[in-house]
């Protein structure tokens, strides 16, 4: 790049037809005009951008970014067991109290929408730390704070703030090797995963000996460890797309969902995916509970630890992505859950071997759906990831409220095979959407089977030939 012409960024869309056109963009950014600090802080050498000496990838550097991902996460999450604790800490009802993880909850699905398509036209590197040092300022607010109100407001705001880990995602992409990244994708999908599940067992376990903020002290002790990790691994990437005004972002947030025939087909699966996984785990409560078994709210938490069978065969589930190109394996996955849903609907209620087994297969198999999903969607364009990663996870809770209140609603009424049936129907409607555009078609292409159906997939390139400062993009369909 000399004097004042702008240089040329190719970038190559995913092949195997999911996207094969060439995105061409410019470029502004004159050599050696490259931050080395930020805010009052300076950039570790190592991890200051040139385009003469690319970030390579480390798997170690990706196990902490999932290590990471998973302090962060369990944030969301800790508050669940503690809440019979917390209603007389603040001398309030347990319908009071709820209000808490419904705020965490809204402020989550807000932050999701409002501020991670942001990461896709500003520097992740510091968009990320700030996000985890105002989480970190908030969790030593939640854990002095006398005041129910001030601790719901604290909780939405660390809820709307807590999106670090979806800000990770994209970053892995662009970092891993094309034949590599769905194994990278699911190392930090472990991490993520991890953190759900530890944040109930942590609290619970820190809250049954000691008072319940202990656990937010502890939580800021992590944190802490987490940005100081961060700080020391995050590449400093310029700004993308920089052409691209903040009060347009969350249009083509929007138009990306119903323009990428690609992007909408992993949303309604994703949709279908999410309600089945969380109609699975919350209607469980209600069937130990009942007759035959009247297991208690121990046992019934116990049996919940069958869901670490499918965090742990996630990277596995990755390494089939990896070697298939996505659809199959999410074609493969989807009638391999029809199995275990049918079994669970047979004999579920009837037989703990059958609703065990139930359990373990679909949580497995649903991993596979996770990577596979992950691997698709962010296939649509390297210039969007963020957007697509909003949208994916967007639709995975959209799902989860429709799975938890459509399936408990069906249990109630008309029983547990009922319910059974819902989620059949659901795992049928996911194949249906998969089998109406095949896995190499085109970006442009809706409907039918463009390219064939062979199993192959020629691995997903992104390659920059200079700066990666986005300045103006031939693509509008991009954006």
């Amino acid at each position: 790049m000399s004097g004042s012409h702008p240089s040329s960024l190719v970038v190559s869309l995913p092949s195997s037809k999911v996207a094969t056109t060439t995105v061409e963009v410019y470029v502004s950014q004159q050599p050696g005009n490259y931050p080395t600090k930020e805010f009052f802080l300076p950039i570790p050498k190592h991890l200051r951008y040139h385009p003469d000496r690319p970030f390579t990838f480390s798997y170690a550097i990706t196990v902490l970014y999932s290590l990471s991902a998973m302090v962060v996460v369990m944030n969301v999450y800790y508050c669940q067991p503690l809440l019979i604790q917390m209603a007389e800490s603040f001398h309030v009802s347990y319908g009071n109290i709820s209000r808490v993880p419904t705020f965490t909850q809204a402020g989550y699905a807000c932050g999701l929408f409002v501020l991670l398509p942001f990461a896709d036209i500003i520097r992740r590197r510091q968009f990320t730390l700030v996000l985890v040092l105002i989480t970190i300022l908030i969790t030593i607010g939640q854990a002095f704070t006398k005041d129910i109100r001030i601790f719901e407001v604290l909780s939405c705001i660390g809820g709307f703030t807590n999106i670090t880990a979806q800000i990770i995602i994209p970053m892995v992409a662009e970092s891993a090797p094309a034949k590599q990244r769905a194994f990278a994708f699911s190392i930090v999908l472990t991490g993520i995963m991890f953190g759900i599940l530890a944040a109930r067992v942590v609290a619970g376990v820190i809250a049954e000996y000691v008072d319940w903020r202990v656990v937010y002290y502890a939580s800021f002790t992590l944190q802490s460890l987490a940005f100081i990790c961060l700080y020391f691994i995050i590449p400093d990437y310029p700004a993308k797309n920089l052409n691209v005004p903040p009060w347009y972002i969350h249009w083509s947030t929007a138009k990306l969902a119903v323009t990428e025939p690609l992007a909408l087909q992993v949303i309604l699966i994703n949709l279908g995916a999410s309600s089945c996984f969380a109609y699975f785990w919350v209607t469980m409560t209600f069937l130990l509970g009942g007759p035959p078994y009247q297991y208690s709210t121990l046992d019934i938490g116990l049996f919940g630890l069958i869901g670490l069978a499918g965090v742990a065969a996630s990277p596995i589930c990755g390494r089939i992505c990896d070697r298939l190109h996505p659809w199959h394996g999410l074609l493969i996955a989807c009638f391999i859950l029809l199995l275990f849903q049918a079994i669970q609907t047979a004999a579920g209620g009837t037989h703990l071997a059958a609703l065990i087994v139930a359990a373990i297969g679909l949580d497995i198999f649903q991993q596979v759906q996770n990577v596979g999903l992950v691997v698709l969607i962010l296939s649509v364009s390297p210039l969007a990831m963020a957007r697509l990663n909003a949208l994916y996870i967007i639709s995975y809770y959209s799902g989860m409220m429709i799975g938890t209140a459509a399936g408990t609603e069906i249990f109630v009424r008309y029983g547990w095979r009922a319910a059974g049936g819902f989620g059949m129907g659901f795992y049928v409607f996911q194949i249906c959407v998969l089998l109406v555009r095949g896995p190499h078609c085109s970006q442009g292409t809706w409907f039918g089977y463009e390219g064939g159906l062979s199993y192959r997939t020629t691995a997903v390139d992104v390659s920059v030939s200079s700066d990666q400062s986005v300045n103006e993009e031939k693509v509008e369909s991009v954006n």
